[in-house]
């Protein structure tokens, strides 16, 4: 076919209208096809990725025109009854026109609007079954763009790459807004499966042998816009603005879900993550509800593992009684390393000849056996601020003695750091911690939830498309 041919197609399809067949405008976009495929061999210039841009555009309006028609007859199916409590609707009124942007143009569907007697609101059955009732004039596969890219990136690279790839542009606030809005919608639903898990009675599952469930908690900052604007007003009251505030993340997994690679790195096949800014309060529902649903319930035993924060071990003896506790190991050397620090200064081979030992012993033995030669260092050292760094960390590892039982969980095959917490924080700050990025507390928290949904393989919770296999179906 000639480029004549080509353009003629694609004129063709672009013009056709929707009272024309699908068939006719299916037959244009194939004759469009047929054209670039020639363009392209003939073309020295073009591969592959050239058909491939050239065939999307080719069908583009084609699908635009299935979509618009298969929402309108979806709406004109919809029986005139209340979507929320199936009560008849009364005082119907058709026509009502609207107009929303799907990942293949804009769509314009005419809806039934109708009167709730019971709920006392006006009703339009259409919109919640295309799922329209909670946007701005997005389609559900729209706000699902949106909503996984600002999640990951900043909203002006998501909107840069929402382009790129699909071809769908939206301005820099609108996706903002729509990413927000989509994230207080999994707030909502969060809440509620938080609910259902901590009330619903679940049925024992059949497993073939007893395992332990594990329970990791941390927290990290985020940076907020708190009070902005009034910072110099405020210092001149003696106040100074808080910009930082935690964020409070943990993560659970059965270890019977923990392995390792052929290389011998360790690996969690299945876990739960939680994360956010609500406070501990927030963080001990989510995170006891997260443990339930990876199957706290029938569990032979818990086990808490974090580093030497006290509102953890707090948070774990309020939620989690009948768990084991286990203070990270690297927090344990870390302090091992601070007192060995204040023993030795600079000398740091007298550092590592004295501490190299106890690590391992700390490791491989037993903590008590450390803290005696940590007393016997103490009481070597006349008084001074020498004597005072190493009575605080005798303090600490008197403090942690019963959750420093790292020999046993050794034998036990059990984990003896924090890792897989600690990565969650790191992987999240990715996100939030920025250059120059700010945020307010209603805005992070969304943003939060939807990348927990993400990471809990919830997302088709939110939006039920992207469960859907065609091939299946």
């Amino acid at each position: 076919m000639t480029t004549t041919c080509l353009e003629s197609a694609t004129s063709g399809l672009e013009s056709g209208t929707s009272s024309e067949p699908l068939a006719v405008l299916a037959a244009r976009a194939a004759c469009a096809l047929e054209c670039s495929l020639q363009r392209l061999v003939l073309a020295s210039d073009q591969n592959l990725g050239h058909l491939e841009v050239q065939a999307a555009q080719d069908v583009h309006e084609l699908l635009r025109q299935t979509i618009e028609r298969g929402a309108q007859a979806k709406a004109d199916a919809m029986p005139p009854t209340c979507p929320v409590c199936g009560q008849p609707l009364s005082r119907l009124s058709t026509g009502h026109p609207r107009t929303f942007e799907s990942r293949f143009g804009s769509v314009t569907v005419q809806r039934t609007r109708g009167y709730c007697k019971r709920c006392h609101k006006w009703r339009v059955p259409a919109d919640t079954a295309l799922g329209l009732e909670e946007t701005a004039g997005y389609s559900p596969a729209v706000q699902d763009m949106a909503a996984l890219l600002v999640s990951k990136m900043p909203v002006e690279e998501a909107r840069a790459v929402l382009a790129h790839l699909t071809g769908v542009q939206l301005p820099r606030a609108t996706l903002d807004r729509e990413a927000k809005r989509q994230g207080q919608r999994a707030q909502r639903l969060r809440t509620e499966l938080d609910q259902q898990a901590a009330t619903e009675k679940r049925q024992l599952e059949l497993t073939l042998e007893p395992y332990q469930m594990i329970i990791q908690l941390d927290a990290w900052n985020i940076r907020e816009r708190d009070a902005w604007g009034k910072s110099a007003a405020l210092r001149r009251q003696g106040q100074e603005p808080e910009r930082w505030h935690w964020v409070y993340t943990g993560t659970c997994f059965r270890l019977d879900h923990r392995g390792h690679t052929d290389g011998g790195r360790p690996v969690i096949t299945e876990r739960g993550f939680v994360a956010t800014r609500q406070g501990l309060a927030e963080l001990r529902q989510q995170l006891h509800a997260e443990a339930l649903r990876r199957g706290l319930s029938q569990a032979a035993g818990a086990l808490v593992i974090a580093d030497g924060a006290v509102w953890i071990w707090r948070l774990a003896d309020d939620r989690w009684p009948q768990a084991r506790q286990r203070l990270d190991f690297y927090h344990a050397a870390q302090h091992l390393a601070a007192a060995g620090r204040a023993l030795f200064g600079e000398d740091k081979d007298k550092l590592k000849a004295w501490l190299k030992p106890l690590i391992k012993q700390l490791k491989n033995e037993s903590a008590i056996k450390v803290i005696h030669k940590l007393e016997q260092a103490l009481a070597a050292l006349g008084p001074g601020p020498v004597a005072v760094a190493v009575a605080r960390e005798v303090d600490y590892f008197h403090e942690h003695q019963e959750r420093m039982d790292y020999r046993a969980a050794q034998r036990a095959g059990e984990p003896i750091g924090s890792g897989p917490v600690e990565a969650t924080c790191r992987q999240a700050q990715c996100r939030f911690k920025r250059p120059g990025q700010f945020w307010s507390q209603a805005g992070d928290e969304a943003l939060l939830c939807l990348e927990m949904f993400w990471r809990n393989g919830r997302w088709q919770l939110l939006f039920p498309h992207t469960s859907f296999n065609p091939a299946r179906n």
